[in-house]
């Protein structure tokens, strides 16, 4: 019967939303999966045993996470100087595979073969080429959703590119560069749904999250508050956000709520989705790292200074244009401001 269900859901699809739905599901309880063959141990090197602190802000006193990273420096310190002398000299990342014009593979573009591309992929090329001297010079770690902090305490990655939202909550696990991009959230539901937007016509819908996402925590922290209708039900979660896009083309859920520039690319792949109302946060995407990984953080921050001025608007231009528009609020970088 599932399998009937998906047929009919991929009916008149191309070949990306294909793509999406099976990659998606492949990866639905993966935990941590390497892209390409690891010729060292896969180990970053940092945050050893007495590594200091990070020196970004604690919730009990953040207001402003965006602004709590540190200030640009190109500087190489203990952590940049482990990438470097690493035997195969390449930067760790983690990204996602299956974010359509984020961090995906096109089985439409001969050219791209199996190379990741999108506009995480192409920030992560610019640290790597500003570190290393070569763009190239990355191993990409698929990482789930709710693996990405994880992935990041243990030494896996040494930085997560990958939609993240900068929080208070999250300074607490890892360091953060300054933003890169702004969004916010916004609910996805199929073009025929009475669903409106974030109000009252939630009412009694399921409604799909990734665990460990901002999403979840805003509709956990609205129910309780009594902000979001009583009778929504949030129950459903799931280990990569394109798996909730899974979810409701099965008819398993009636809304999807995720960030909404990921929801335009989401609806940009299936026609018989569509964004509802408007979005009801403003969130910035940063660079995670471990905490105490400064020197890292501080040249992240260098590149992303750079990149505002050449290259984030060209990104963004091939990859998020065509969903988002040329004059979206989200078109043009967010300004940095440091602690």
């Amino acid at each position: 019967m599932i399998a009937r269900r998906l047929r009919a859901s991929l009916k008149g699809w191309g070949g990306v939303g294909a793509m999406a739905v099976a990659c998606a599901l492949a990866l639905a309880f993966a935990l941590l999966l390497p892209l390409s063959d690891a010729r060292g141990d896969g180990s970053t090197g940092i945050g050893g045993q007495g590594v200091a602190k990070g020196t970004q802000a604690r919730a009990d006193d953040c207001t402003d996470p965006q602004d709590e990273s540190l200030s640009p420096s190109s500087a190489d310190g203990a952590t940049i100087n482990a990438i470097k002398n690493r035997k195969d000299r390449r930067l760790i990342v983690g990204v996602d595979q299956n974010s359509y014009r984020w961090g995906y593979r096109d089985p439409n573009n001969p050219k791209a073969g199996s190379d990741l591309e999108g506009f995480d992929i192409d920030l992560v090329h610019a640290i790597a080429k500003d570190i290393l001297g070569d763009p190239n010079a990355v191993q990409f770690r698929a990482i789930p959703t709710n693996q990405r902090i994880p992935a990041i305490q243990s030494g896996k990655v040494d930085m997560v590119v990958r939609t993240m939202t900068i929080t208070c909550a999250r300074l607490e696990q890892v360091a953060f560069s300054a933003p890169y991009f702004l969004t916010g959230q916004q609910v996805l539901a199929p073009r025929t749904s009475v669903i409106k937007g974030y109000d009252k016509t939630l009412a009694k819908k399921k409604i799909c999250t990734a665990t460990g996402s901002t999403a979840h925590d805003k509709l956990d922290a609205d129910k309780k508050a009594g902000t979001l209708v009583s009778s929504a039900d949030i129950s459903t979660t799931v280990p990569n956000q394109l798996d909730c896009l899974v979810r409701l083309q099965l008819g398993e859920v009636d809304a999807v709520v995720t960030d909404g520039a990921l929801a335009a690319s989401q609806a940009a792949q299936d026609p018989t989705v569509e964004l509802k109302g408007e979005t009801f946060t403003s969130e910035y995407y940063g660079v995670a790292m471990k905490l105490g990984a400064d020197d890292l953080v501080r040249r992240v921050n260098q590149v992303l200074v750079d990149y505002r001025k050449s290259g984030w608007r060209t990104s963004y231009d091939k990859w998020l244009s065509p969903t988002l528009g040329k004059d979206s609020p989200s078109s043009n970088p967010p300004a940095a401001n440091y602690r």
